[in-house]
């Protein structure tokens, strides 16, 4: 066969060696190829592509590099290696655990391991060194520059190695290889007459921090808790199955059985900002504290209330039926028209010294209303115009806005007097805090079915629902307060005298 046609079978690779080789011997740049005569099988398969790098035998710290998400410090969970193990490039050499998830720390370079800085469990700072290792191998200007004090930005804009290439029959990125320990693997013929042994996996002795809390609590070793999880790991089942079958009695000597809950990891504080509902009803309250409640509690029967509201609702939808807020929101404002009083705002601004009362003409009724956000008070203005039917409506709008979060200013201010249905949400009696400047709240417990006596002393059963008032001590005497509330309990157990004055 000629020089050109077996210059045909070489590929564009095995061309480039031997040019490069026949350059070396002095050859011109444009020789044939059968300038060179050298055997082609050591030039067949080269090891790397050509590079200059420094081949560096010094100790250096290698350090711990950012792994992302704004993490300053990891948790050591386990270590691979040990002082005086020799490690090549992507071995693993520890494993770590952030707030965010579990890392595999890999080697950047062939060398001994001389030193560990962190102990399992320790918090490893980023940025900080990791171990120092006695590089023994040739780097690139990549991880050159990262050792002599270059950012992980840095040494990454000047590395040009590729991530899924096969380098001498591993995967770049992948930990192929276990990190060697310096023990000598035994002979083959010891491994066949040796005892069968349990193989653990390369994390036997790896656990998170839950689990490496709990271990301790019970005293335990982990190296002698069989590991269950994803390649061996320990995970909390395994902890206290081991616990367990160490504490069951021996056959000889029996002993009546224990049984110890095991201990439940205590969860941490948490710190949390004050939401902006929740800032509002500080300040609120606050004030609040300042006034001398006056509190009065009494039963109001329902059962005269709920017929009339059965029969009302026989044949409408659910958004047309009317429940008894309405009717005591209705009650309450035709009560206030007897003790405008308690439909007012007590001024202790424009003058200090000498406080006085402003008797509000509308009767604007808040209403409490439990939201996603928290407690929202909207507003239903000119309660005295409404008819109970509006109300119905007013209150359906007004609490759909709140669970929307659509509620608007105007929706929560100029309340002059408040109702807060805690009954929706369960619990009788409530001791309501008022909401200054008002003077007076109601708060309405949950309706029941109570045992009572009837007229001729037969025991019946009566829908009780308790109602709470608290009054501004310092401008309302308990008298206002009893008398106010004995006519809404008036108005909402004869439900017709309430009926014939409204407008």
């Amino acid at each position: 066969m000629s020089d050109a046609s077996l210059s045909d079978l070489y590929t564009p690779a095995m061309k480039s060696v031997i040019s490069r080789v026949a350059c070396r011997h002095g050859a011109a740049n444009k020789a044939p190829i059968t300038a060179c005569r050298q055997p082609l099988q050591s030039y067949s398969q080269p090891r790397r592509a050509f590079h200059e790098s420094r081949n560096w035998k010094a100790v250096k710290p290698y350090l711990l590099a950012d792994i992302g998400e704004g993490i300053t410090e990891c948790q050591v969970i386990q270590w691979f290696v040990k002082p005086g193990a020799r490690v090549e490039q992507f071995d693993p050499i520890c494993e770590v655990q952030s707030d965010k998830a579990s890392v595999e720390i890999t080697s950047r370079f062939d060398g001994v391991i001389k030193r560990l800085y962190y102990e399992p469990d320790d918090m490893a700072k980023v940025g900080k060194p990791l171990v120092d290792i006695d590089i023994q191998s040739d780097i690139s200007e990549a991880d050159a520059a990262l050792l002599n004090g270059g950012s992980e930005k840095e040494a990454s804009a000047s590395s040009t190695e590729t991530t899924g290439q096969q380098v001498d029959g591993l995967e770049v990125g992948r930990n192929d290889t276990n990190a060697v320990t310096g023990d000598v693997p035994p002979p083959a013929a010891e491994l066949l007459t040796s005892a069968p042994q349990r193989t653990p996996g390369k994390h036997a002795t790896l656990a998170v921090p839950a689990v490496r809390h709990l271990i301790k609590e019970f005293g335990l070793n982990v190296e002698d808790i069989e590991g269950t999880g994803k390649d061996g790991r320990v995970t909390k089942e395994d902890v206290h199955r081991h616990a367990e079958g160490a504490k069951q009695p021996t056959k000889t000597t029996p002993s009546a059985p224990t049984s110890t809950p095991a201990p439940i990891p205590q969860a941490e504080d948490q710190v949390k900002p004050l939401t902006p509902v929740q800032s509002g009803m500080f300040k609120q309250m606050t004030r609040s504290l300042s006034i001398p409640h006056f509190v009065y509690t009494d039963g109001v029967d329902f059962s005269a209330l709920n017929s009339l509201r059965k029969k009302y609702n026989v044949g409408k939808d659910k958004s047309g039926r009317l429940s008894a807020l309405p009717f005591v929101i209705k009650a309450v404002s035709l009560s206030l028209l007897k003790f405008p009083l308690l439909n007012a705002h007590l001024d202790t601004t424009t003058n200090p010294d000498k406080p006085q009362m402003v008797v509000k003409g509308s009767h604007n009724i808040g209403v409490a209303v439990d939201s996603p956000a928290g407690l929202l008070v909207p507003v239903i203005k000119n309660v005295q115009s409404h008819t109970i039917e509006s109300l119905a409506a007013e209150v359906s709008r007004l609490s759909k806005l709140a669970r929307e979060g659509k509620l608007t200013s105007a929706d929560l201010t100029g309340a002059t007097f408040t109702l807060s249905n805690i009954g929706s949400i369960g619990g009788g009696a409530v001791s309501p805090v008022i909401s200054t400047p008002q003077v007076a709240i109601l708060g309405v417990g949950k309706a029941k079915l109570v045992p009572a006596f009837g007229e001729n002393g037969e025991i019946i059963k009566r829908e009780e629902c308790v109602f709470s008032w608290s009054a501004d001590h310092r401008v309302i005497d308990g008298a206002m307060a009893a008398r106010c509330a004995e006519s809404v309990r008036e108005y909402l157990e004869n439900v017709e005298s309430m009926l014939v004055r409204l407008r």
